[in-house]
Formats: C-alpha cells, structure tokens, sequence
C-alpha cells in the first residue's frame, strides 16, 4: 500500500518524482495550468488525472493522504511586488487550505521562497492550525542534495494535531547525504569540485541573443522542486509512520 499523493501546482512533477522514488507514494492527482508543464506530466504520469483550474477543483474526503504545493511565489518574493498572500498569485495558497480542509490529508509538504518567512509565515501557520494541522519547517538549499546551486526554499511539513512529527531539517537532509554544499553563492562555470557532484550539467551555460533555445524547459526547471529534497522528506514520513517500503529502500 502507497501513500496517495495530490500534487497541486504540480510544474514538471518534482515533488511527485521525489516522493514516488520512495516506493511509499504513488500520484493520484495533478493540478497544473501550464501547457509546457501539463505536457510533461501526461508523458510521465499517463494515467494520472491532471486539472487545470486550481479554484475550480473539488475534493473528496480522503482521497489523498497527502497533498503537496508549490504554490506561485511571485508576490512574496523579495523581487516581486510585496502583495504577500494578499496577492493575485501567492494569494492561491487560499486554495490549498481549501483542498486541507476538504481532504484531510495525514500530510501536507508546502514549498516556497524563503522570503514567505517574512512575508506571511504567521498567516501559513495559522491557516494550519485553524485546519487542524501542526507545523514545522526549514529553509533548504538544493545544495544539501548535490544540486550546483544554493537554491534556498522553505518547506514546511503539516499534520494532524498532535501526530506524524517528522523532524526533516536542512542539518538532517546534509548529515544523510554527506554532501559538502557549494562554496560560492553562483554557479557562472563548471568546476564542479566546487559546485557539487553533478556531471550531467551542460557544456555551454549561455547562448547568444536570437539563438533559439530551451525558455519553457529553463523556466520549468527552474520553478521545480529539487526532487531529492520531497525524497528525503518522504523517507522521513514513512519512518514516522512505520511503512515498511523505507527498509526496503534503505
């Protein structure tokens, strides 16, 4: 038996790969707007339903056991316009206490900009609580798996009162991996002694103005959730939970 997963504002599916890389997840629903994005969901997850409207969708009670969201975080970004969950966009966390309060799910993974701790954390947290959820988060680089890049983004871990601690922090995810982070704050070359162990970065970073390129894949990429990370994070709930797919894995 897996765990089943709703992931909303789903982008190219990293935390759906995270987690299924587990053996304890399996996908059963996608939310996703994006055409590009929605394209690469039905190559990989064919038989998962995917939505597109994030304020029209409905939900059953325990469909899911767990419910993932990335959601947009272009209005508590320190370079975006400052509106925080008041906004157009980061405002559509709304519909993911929505999707909470309808589901209740055993979990829900959250993950952001590490400016939401400035701008809105309190009101996450307490949206949490009114649903019946407890919290506990952590800022985490893509560098703590490996990724050549820091990468900071928040992610916060959400259950029932009172249950499904989990205790997932950056500290754990590096002492796991045994990954040294990056030294610098950039990656602008391919010194990868430096950068991490990724030898399948490309050769050529740039291209000049008016080559065509990749902008839907870069941009779909760089709004991913670094699949390792829900990995790890998945681990940890099977563990607090006592599924045996993590022994198997481990």
């Amino acid at each position: 038996m897996r765990l089943r997963i709703i992931d909303m504002f789903a982008g190219i599916g990293g935390f759906s790969l995270g987690l299924e890389r587990t053996d304890g997840f399996e996908t059963v629903r996608f939310i996703e707007k994006d055409p590009f994005c929605r394209r690469v969901l039905a190559k990989h997850w064919p038989a998962v339903r995917c939505d597109e409207d994030v304020t029209t969708a409905e939900y059953r009670e325990g469909e899911a056991d767990i419910i993932t969201a990335g959601f947009p975080c272009q209005d508590l970004s320190y370079a975006g316009n400052g509106a925080g969950l008041a906004g157009s966009r980061s405002g559509l966390f709304w519909e993911v206490v929505r999707a909470v309060c309808m589901v209740r799910p055993l979990y829900v993974l959250l993950e952001n900009v590490a400016a939401l701790l400035d701008r809105g954390m309190g009101t996450v947290c307490g949206a949490m609580a009114e649903s019946g959820y407890d919290a506990e988060w952590d800022c985490v680089p893509a560098a703590a798996v490996g990724a050549p890049c820091l990468r900071d983004r928040l992610f916060i871990a959400a259950y029932p009162h009172g249950t499904g601690r989990i205790g997932f922090t950056e500290r754990n995810l590096f002492a796991k991996t045994g990954i040294t982070p990056p030294r610098r704050r950039h990656v602008d070359g391919l010194d990868l002694a430096e950068v991490g162990p990724w030898s399948s970065c490309p050769d050529v970073l740039r291209v000049d103005y008016g080559i065509p390129g990749t902008a839907h894949r870069l941009r779909a990429v760089g709004n991913s959730v670094h699949p390792s990370i829900p990995e790890a994070t998945g681990r940890a709930i099977l563990a607090a939970l006592s599924i045996p797919q993590l022994q198997a894995a481990e």
